[in-house]
This record gives structure tokens, C-alpha cells and sequence, in this order.
């Protein structure tokens, strides 16, 4: 069997070399269009696991590969003057020259034939003159234009400026982050040992500080001279080298994240970058391409048909690439908004840079450098407050306006769908009492509504009746008496998403019978099934508004410590808020002010009936899940903003359910991102909510400052003391239980001691 690798990259030598081992008799071919020691990269890093995997499949050029690396254990974070080094993360760096000669090597030992300075012009030619065609040829595989029809490829340019450079200055104590401020913007570099003499160091920044430092007329050797200047205090007088100066104009590139829908066709099957690629801040890139050569070879060796090894190889790897791919995607968006981070204390700078892909948690974090974690774990308990403590972030107090929460989590409204006439029952009791025993610091009672037409379905409590008001301070006096958990009620209006059976019933569809007029913005019905709301007129709003205020009047006579706003998720306020929901043509309508016109008017009414001393919240929905169609990125951060200047203590930042036409895109904590960017470019306090369901989460979440606290809302329904066994998990000592539980307490320390109960990943 005739088979040609296109690409002499590590992709297509190491196939080459995997197929030879397998198939000695087989033709192979590898065909390059550059010289045997061209390269356009400097070092590659590969994990202690790649490492294996390599020796597996080839002990001789994994030997080889082994002789010539670089190793580090330590990562070190340098921004400006502060310096700060963390261990235990394992890296092996190696020559990407020394790395292809050494393959190239290994495959003439094994009767591999190589060409070098070939091009290829005719692709269809090749494909019909060989029995397999593996087309390694890279980012801008000509292959992979070639059957474009056939691969689908979705091709993603990124927004950062970068260039690949090398030196010989010495960072073989640690992998290396430098970020440095300029008179144009901030400039960081990615910097790590690969031999003895020379280390990797690419630099990057933002295309704005690019074109203000004048790197887009520059030609190679003034913008390497400005680079070395604004390096210089880590280069200790050594120079930057450039492998690319052959090159045509800039050697300055933008990282295109690629992804195919579909790997092969006929008898071409992609690898490597060809087919998709890492962004090189996790430097994963040739460990994708090495062990997908692995895969591919041994399928087309052991499977009846080339057909068949291909889908086989493509529904095998592409799980893990897309996992890869999702951490890149990750690492990338945090150097692309790297400037959101830089204002942050260098230790929580720092733990959010390590934590950046969401690859590595916080209990990973202590498996590598237990010391390190401690020290910020402090660091964390003394901003809030708490001097000399030494807790998980979880378990740090949070303070807002009088209201001193023991603790960051949050149990997360959840309708229950059990009132009865909008009066709570003794359901609502004691499901809201078991939680306020379980120990998290607040706990949200589900969206209360200010009417009988505001409510969502006939199930949902209600804060516009004495009795209702009787229920609820029914409630707040056991919680307080009880437990030291807060109680914060969230007050909402259902408009055009009233009127629906119950959650279990079907979810968002109109009642049977007994339906009542909603109100919306707009008269556009939620769903085709949905008769069309009443668009709210002057009268209406000033009714709603005014039962909102009454609502919270009662929240406060019942003793509850904080409220929310519900400006989310399609309700009444949100339908004002989305471009989606508000085609009013008045000024209420149009633009994102005249949107938020109605929703602070009612916010600012609530809150000068509020105490002064009790804190406020809005939940918002960051996105609408519909593109520039709708509310997303900016926007979002701007609506937080105008809440903030109305009063707003904070923003509850949730996403989507706005409408029925949203795609979502789901994941761990998959809403989180949202809270990051509204706490850290505004500096707005937040709660982080969406998919977040372990102790490990929360950590990471707080301790990398994407919130200040964080709301779980399924864990809770699953587990009413989820914070207390948190607790024991944890080994946290200091979590007060009910004093009628303490043995089930020790029990449970015992069983932590022993490493079983709840269970922590790392």
C-alpha cells in the first residue's frame, strides 16, 4: 500500500514513523515542501503523559526525544515589578529543530523515503497516485482548500498580534510570563528553556498596542530592536532571534483556531493542525498532532477499510480535540482580555492566569504546590476580612451594606410551583428552612411575584397579600432564630411568560384553561402557542411599578435581609431590557437608555423603599443567546452599570431564557465568563451562577475574582446541606452545624479523613 504524507512537520514524520513500525512492507512517503532543517517555530513543550504515549508506540525515538529535553517544574508570573513563582505543573520543552531531525532520522532508519523543497501544486494528482493520502501540511493546509466542500473547515482568526522568536537568555529555572506596560498599551511574552543555549520567547499583544507601538510599519529587524527594549531587563543583554526573516513583511501573525466538520474524504484523511489546531498558550498543539498520528496509524492497520479507520479515527479523536480545543479557546480569551485582569492584586493575577483553560482547578492547584495555595488561600480571608485565617475562599465572609454573610455560596432561587393562591405553604417552609441549616450564607427564595397576573404559573408565590406576608415572616423568623444564614427575596413580574402550567407539567406552556392577560413591552407572544401579551401602557406601568414598591414593603416587614430585582430570563422587566422582546417605538423603546428607562424606574422606586441599610440585588440576563440580534458582551456590561448608578449593591448575572430562538452554548460554569467581565472592567461586585456544582468550582471561581459570590441551585435541591458536607470535604473545621447534627458531623470529618463521603476533584 503507497502511502504520502504531505507535510514534514512532527505530524506527518511521526505517522510516517508509527505506519513504518506497523506496516514495514508498505511504501511511505513524506514529501516537504520546505529544506530538512527549516523551521518556523522554536521550542515544543509536551506533557509527562505525551511522553508515555510516545514510548508506547516507539521506544527508540522516544529515547531520543527524552536525551535532548528541557525540564521545569516551576511557572513564573512577572508584572512589572512583582514576581511570583509556582511549582509542581512538570513541562518538557525540546528544539523544534532538534525535534524534526531526530524524527527524520528515525524515519530513514525505518525506510521511510523523504523529500524535501518538493512542492505540491497538483493535490488531486497525488491523492489518485497513491493508495492514502495524509495530509499533515498544516494551519494553511492547501489540502484541506483543496477539498474545502468535503471538510467544512470553520476557520476562527483570533484578535491578538504574535510573533515567534528565540533567545539566548537564559528561563530554564521556570515557564515564564512577563507582562510589561507601554505608552501604547500592554505587551506580555510566553517565554520557556528547549536546550542548553536557547529559549522560546514569543511575544504578544493587542492590535491596538501593536499599531501604537508602531509595529505595523515596521520591518523585522527595527521591530525586533523595539522588542528587545521593551524586554530588556529579562534578557540580560542577550538578543531575540527571528527564524522567519525569509519571510515577506511582517513576521507579526493572528492565531486562526481551526476545526473541521468532518476529517476525510476518499482517501485523504487530515492531521496535525491541518484538521484543528491549539492556541499556543496551552502548548498543546504537537501533542494533539503526535498522538492523533498514533491513532491514525494503528486504525489504518487494524480496520477492514480505509472508510472505516477514518470515521473510527475521526469519532475517537475528535472528543479529545474538542476538550483541547475548548481549554485553548479558554487560555485564549483570557490573553485576549488580558488588560480585564491586570488591575488585580499579583496573587489573584496570578491564580487566574494559572487557572485560565479551566484544565487546572483548585484542589490540582494544592496537589502542585500546596505551599502556594495556602499563601493566597490567606491572602484571599484577609481581603475579606478576615486576618490570619486560613480557609478555602468558599468559606470567607462577604460584606454588603449592614448585611454580613458567614460565607460566598448561595443557594440559587428555585421555583417550587407549591403555593397555593400565591400564598407559600408549608412546603416553602421547610424546603427553605432545611437549606438555611445546610450553611450556606444566603438563600434565595424562588421569584416572588407582585400580582396574581404576574405570577408565572398558578404554583408560584406571591408578596401582594396579608397572608402571603404572614407566610413569609413565618419563615424569616425560624431561619434567623435558627441558623446564621441570610434570606434575600427575589421579586419579580412573569409578563408575557405568565399564565404557563407548572414546571413539571409542560414547562413554558400555556394553561389548559384559566388563563389570564400578560403584559409585556411588546405585544409579541413568547411563543406560537402563546396568546400575545398587552403591550404596558402608562397606566400599567405605573400599577406594576407601584405593586413592585408594596412587594418590597412586605419583604422588609417580614424581616428579610436583602431583595433582588428579577430582570432576567424573559419576565416583565427583561422583555424591556431585550431588543428581542421591545420594538416599542416611544421612549421606552430603541435604544439600550430608552430600554432601561422602565426597569430603573422601578428599581430606584424599590430601593428608596428598601432600607438604606439592607442591600439591593438585579439579576440580569448577560446574553440573549441570538447574536448582535440581541443583548450581548458590551451591552450586558453596560446594563450592570446603569443598575450600579441606580443603587445596585450586586448584580446577579445570569444569561439567556429571553427567548425561544437562544443557542445557548453549555458547559462547567458556562455563565461565568459573563460575571467576570461585568466584576472586572467595571468593578461591580457579582454573583457567578450556571452549572457550577462543586466545592472545586466555587474556589476557583472566587479566588480568581470572577465573582464575589457564587449561587448553586440543582446541588442544592439534590443536597440541602451541600456547604456543611463541603465543609467536611474540605477538612474545614470552623463551619458551624445545628447542634442536634454534630455527630453526623464527625462522622462525616471521619470519612473525609479517610478520603471518602463527598468527594473533591483535583
Amino acid at each position: 500500500m503507497k502511502t504520502v504524507c504531505l507535510g514534514g512537520g512532527p505530524a506527518g514524520l511521526y505517522f510516517a514513523i508509527s505506519l513504518k513500525l506497523r506496516r514495514p512492507d508498505w511504501e511511505v512517503v513524506v514529501i516537504e515542501r520546505n529544506r530538512a532543517d527549516d523551521t518556523f517555530g522554536w521550542g515544543v513543550v509536551l506533557s509527562d503523559e505525551t511522553l508515555d504515549n510516545l514510548e508506547a508506540n516507539d521506544a527508540a525515538s522516544a529515547r531520543l526525544i527524552r536525551d535532548h529535553f528541557a525540564y521545569w517544574d516551576d511557572i513564573k508570573v512577572v508584572k512589572d515589578d512583582a514576581e511570583i513563582t509556582s511549582t509542581g505543573h512538570g513541562f518538557c520543552g525540546l528544539g523544534r529543530k532538534t525535534m524534526l531531525l531526530l524524527l527524520q532520522e528515525r524515519a530513514r532508519e525505518l525506510g521511510v523515503e523523504l523529500h524535501f523543497e518538493t512542492e505540491v501544486d497538483d493535490i488531486e494528482a497525488l491523492r489518485r497516485d497513491c493508495d492514502l493520502l495524509v495530509a499533515a501540511d498544516g494551519i494553511n493546509s492547501k489540502t484541506r482548500t483543496r477539498y474545502e466542500v468535503a471538510f467544512k473547515p470553520e476557520i476562527d482568526t483570533r484578535a491578538c498580534k504574535f510573533v515567534w522568536l528565540g533567545t539566548h537568555a537564559k528561563f530554564d529555572d521556570a515557564f515564564t510570563f512577563i507582562f510589561k506596560k507601554t505608552e501604547a498599551g500592554w505587551i506580555w511574552a510566553h517565554a520557556y528553556q528547549f536546550d542548553a543555549d536557547t529559549a522560546t520567547f514569543i511575544v504578544e499583544c493587542a492590535e491596538d498596542t501593536w499599531r501604537g507601538l508602531g509595529f505595523d510599519t515596521m520591518g523585522q529587524e527595527d521591530m525586533i530592536a523595539r522588542c528587545e527594549e521593551i524586554f530588556a531587563d529579562h534578557l540580560d543583554g542577550n538578543a531575540l532571534i527571528s527564524n522567519m526573516k525569509h519571510l515577506r513583511g511582517s513576521a507579526w501573525l493572528n492565531f486562526s483556531r481551526v476545526l473541521c466538520e468532518k476529517w476525510h474524504h476518499e482517501n485523504v484523511v487530515l492531521l496535525g493542525d491541518a484538521s484543528a489546531t491549539a492556541h499556543f498558550s496551552i502548548g498543546s498543539g504537537t501533542k494533539l498532532a503526535l498522538e492523533s498520528a498514533i491513532a491514525l496509524a494503528d486504525l489504518v492497520t487494524k480496520e477492514s477499510s480505509l472508510e472505516k479507520a477514518f470515521e473510527k479515527y475521526q469519532d475517537e479523536r475528535r472528543l479529545d480535540v474538542l476538550r483541547l480545543q475548548s481549554a485553548a479557546r479558554n487560555s485564549t480569551e483570557w490573553f485576549e482580555d488580558v488588560e480585564r485582569y491586570l488591575h488585580l492584586d499579583p496573587v489573584q493575577f496570578n491564580y487566574s492566569l494559572l487557572t485560565r483553560s479551566q484544565r487546572i482547578s483548585h484542589e490540582n492547584l494544592r496537589l502542585r504546590d500546596a505551599k502556594w495555595l495556602q499563601s493566597a488561600e490567606e491572602w484571599f480571608q484577609a481581603q475579606a476580612g478576615a486576618n490570619g485565617v486560613h480557609r478555602a475562599p468558599m468559606f470567607a465572609p462577604f460584606q454588603l451594606r449592614d448585611m454580613r454573610l458567614k460565607n460566598r455560596v448561595v443557594v440559587s432561587p428555585m421555583a417550587q410551583y407549591k403555593a397555593v393562591d400565591g400564598k407559600p405553604t408549608d412546603w416553602h417552609f421547610v424546603h427553605y428552612a432545611e437549606r438555611a441549616k445546610g450553611g450556606a450564607g444566603l438563600v434565595y427564595i424562588e421569584m416572588t411575584c407582585v400580582s396574581p397576573e404576574g405570577r408565572i404559573t398558578p404554583g408560584c408565590p406571591g408578596l401582594y397579600a396579608p397572608e402571603h406576608e404572614a407566610e413569609w415572616t413565618r419563615l424569616c423568623d425560624f431561619v434567623h432564630a435558627e441558623t446564621d444564614a441570610k434570606l434575600c427575596m427575589q421579586i419579580g413580574h412573569s409578563g408575557r411568560k405568565g399564565s404557563t402550567q407548572l414546571g413539571w407539567e409542560t414547562m413554558d406552556a400555556p394553561l389548559k384553561d384559566g388563563n389570564w392577560q400578560t403584559l409585556s413591552a411588546s405585544p409579541i407572544p413568547w411563543d406560537d402557542g402563546h396568546e400575545p401579551p398587552k403591550e404596558m401602557d402608562r397606566a400599567d406601568m405605573d400599577a406594576v411599578k407601584d405593586q413592585f414598591v408594596k412587594a418590597a414593603e412586605m419583604a422588609d416587614r417580614a424581616g428579610f435581609d436583602m431583595i433582588e430585582l428579577h430582570a432576567a430570563h424573559g419576565y416583565l422587566l427583561s422583555s424591556f431590557i431585550s431588543p428581542i422582546s421591545n420594538v416599542r417605538e416611544d421612549a421606552y423603546g430603541g435604544s439600550l437608555e430608552n430600554r432601561m428607562r422602565y426597569p430603573l424606574e422601578v428599581f430606584r422606586a424599590m430601593r428608596a423603599a428598601w432600607p438604606e441599610e439592607k442591600p439591593m440585588s438585579v439579576r440580569i440576563s448577560a446574553t440573549d443567546w441570538v447574536g448582535d440580534r440581541g443583548v450581548e458582551g458590551e451591552e450586558a456590561v453596560e446594563i450592570a452599570q446603569m443598575f450600579r448608578e441606580a443603587g445596585v449593591d450586586i448584580v446577579d448575572v445570569s444569561a439567556g431564557q429571553t427567548s425561544v430562538e437562544a443557542k445557548p452554548v453549555y458547559g462547567r460554569m458556562f455563565q461565568t465568563p459573563f460575571s467576570d467581565r461585568i466584576r472586572n472592567e467595571r468593578g461591580i461586585p457579582t454573583m457567578a451562577v450556571g452549572n457550577i456544582y462543586e466545592p472545586d468550582h466555587v474556589n476557583s471561581i472566587l479566588m480568581a475574582g470572577r465573582a464575589d459570590l457564587v449561587c448553586l441551585a440543582r446541588p442544592h435541591l439534590a443536597d440541602p446541606y451541600w456547604t456543611l458536607h463541603a465543609a467536611a470535604a474540605l477538612q474545614d473545621e470552623d463551619s458551624a452545624w445545628p447542634l442536634p447534627y454534630l455527630p453526623g458531623r464527625d462522622q462525616m470529618r471521619r470519612l473525609a479523613e479517610r478520603g471518602e463521603g463527598v468527594g473533591l476533584r483535583a
